[in-house]
């Protein structure tokens, strides 16, 4: 599939998504929207959103992954296709991140708490809802929840107008149809145009390979999973190179290209 040009990407495409909501006044203020509480800071849990459960697992990557002052985590997330499996990737998704956070050495009693969030542009659930929120409750008495500090929550942009809350409404009717009704879309729209004269930003979307594009948003930019092959490899290696010189992290570099840290490390910009 041929590569959309990059004078025609949107907040709904993922690679604007992301160029976007490293934005922080942005972010925040997308989360302070969809809570309707005041967030004071936000941090990005690390430059290139990846998770690794162990050194043998794939690497889950993520699109936007921050924590605010109370440590609460936010995974947020665009999803354009309908691939009929949103309920188990969440589950995986919250799963990676606790186990991740495991692996640094804390114990499961010190998790703190998390949202998984998707905005769709189509309706999973199939109700007509602008927002469907997910947590763990008692069947038999439906008002006791578990309290296993995790939420789960699907943004439906279809159904944009089916919400209360105007400012949610005018985002999700932007990320559906690209019209601007608030101040905050407008601001979106502004960064995007910026993102869109930037020459750097425009390089690093053109040499990111269709296939590893995809392998990319799926999670799976590992290389043995690609199964890169020598000529591959070679490609890999210059695309490393560029991405060097855009002053990308080795992280990110090593998930988009397949290589390793340390292949990276030894490259000559």
């Amino acid at each position: 599939m041929a590569q959309k040009p990059f004078e025609e990407l949107t907040i709904a495409d993922d690679f604007m998504f992301c160029k976007v909501m490293e934005h922080e006044p942005i972010c925040k203020e997308f989360l302070e929207m969809l809570f309707s509480v005041k967030i004071e800071k936000i941090t990005y849990l690390s430059s290139q959103n990846t998770v690794t459960t162990n050194s043998g697992a794939k690497t889950v990557r993520l699109d936007v992954l921050v924590k605010d002052k109370a440590g609460t985590s936010y995974d947020i997330e665009m999803q354009v296709a309908n691939q009929y499996n949103l309920p188990k990737r969440m589950r995986y998704y919250q799963a990676a991140l606790d186990i991740s956070f495991l692996d640094q050495g804390y114990s499961y009693k010190t998790l703190n708490d998390s949202f998984i969030i998707f905005i769709c542009l189509f309706d999973p659930i199939g109700k007509n809802r602008a927002i469907y929120t997910f947590e763990n409750i008692c069947i038999e008495d439906k008002t006791i929840p578990l309290r296993d500090g995790t939420k789960k929550i699907i943004l439906n942009a279809n159904a944009f107008n089916t919400t209360d809350n105007k400012d949610l409404q005018g985002f999700l009717q932007y990320v559906k149809t690209g019209k601007i009704t608030t101040d905050y879309t407008g601001r979106i729209e502004q960064m995007i145009q910026t993102v869109k004269k930037n020459e750097l930003a425009r390089k690093e979307y053109h040499i990111l390979p269709v296939a590893l594009m995809d392998a990319f948003d799926e999670g799976e930019a590992h290389g043995k999973s690609l199964g890169l092959a020598e000529g591959s490899r070679q490609k890999a290696l210059e695309t490393a190179r560029i991405l060097k010189q855009f002053g990308d992290s080795v992280q990110k570099i090593a998930q988009v290209t397949g290589l390793t840290v340390q292949e990276i490390e030894v490259l000559n910009n």
